[in-house]
């Protein structure tokens, strides 16, 4: 069987929220699975030196715009957070914690977790928010509220983001496919080319 595509994502990302209402489906026409593995920007753009997008002058206003216009453009729901950016370690650590119990469970919730904030508002960073959308999926509140804070947690988020800097990941989304690297939500066209045909 062909290895799941790997798709890295901060929960904070407009782009990666646009990917993630896709790339399931997508992988599935072509007999793939996909490995969801969220990862901190912060991170990320500590090693690159850079900074959140809507935060640089001319990039961020247009930034804004395009968000916007990607979201009507595929028919999503859209609308950009009162706050942002914003943290997403608890939801992050909420996932990983989730999925050694049951993938599906963690996958509703990432998918809850994205529509809170970029089509509800909702501010994800709030440890009660996260519990919240959850235990909507299925989760036990308290030994969840549990792992957020563990050690055990905080440490497998750590390892994520360290490898995925390693592999060059310096931007959400980023997905993999046998090992080539596609940055962005409009790269999706490019990966079902290369679902469908193989390397070009």
């Amino acid at each position: 069987m062909a290895e799941p595509l790997e798709f890295y994502f901060d929960f904070s990302s407009p782009y990666a929220y646009l990917a993630s209402e896709q790339i399931d489906a997508l992988a599935a026409r072509y007999g793939r699975q996909v490995k969801w593995r969220p990862i901190l920007l912060g991170v990320v753009f500590k090693a690159t030196g850079s900074a959140p997008l809507t935060e640089i002058p001319l990039k961020g206003d247009y930034s804004r715009r395009d968000f916007d216009r990607s979201a009507r453009y595929l028919g999503l729901p859209f609308r950009f957070p009162s706050k942002f950016p914003l943290p997403t370690q608890a939801a992050a650590r909420a996932y990983y914690w989730l999925h050694q119990q049951d993938c599906a469970q963690a996958r509703a919730f990432a998918h809850a977790v994205f529509r809170a904030l970029f089509v509800h508002d909702r501010d994800i960073s709030d440890t009660a928010v996260v519990t919240e959308l959850a235990v909507q999926a299925g989760a036990d509140p308290a030994a969840l509220a549990a792992a957020i804070q563990s050690e055990e947690m905080k440490a497998r988020l750590r390892q994520e983001c360290d490898t995925a800097i390693a592999r060059g990941v310096f931007g959400a989304p980023f997905i993999f496919i046998d090992g080539e690297p596609f940055w962005g939500a409009d790269r999706l066209p490019q990966i079902e080319r290369w679902l469908a045909h193989g390397a070009f």
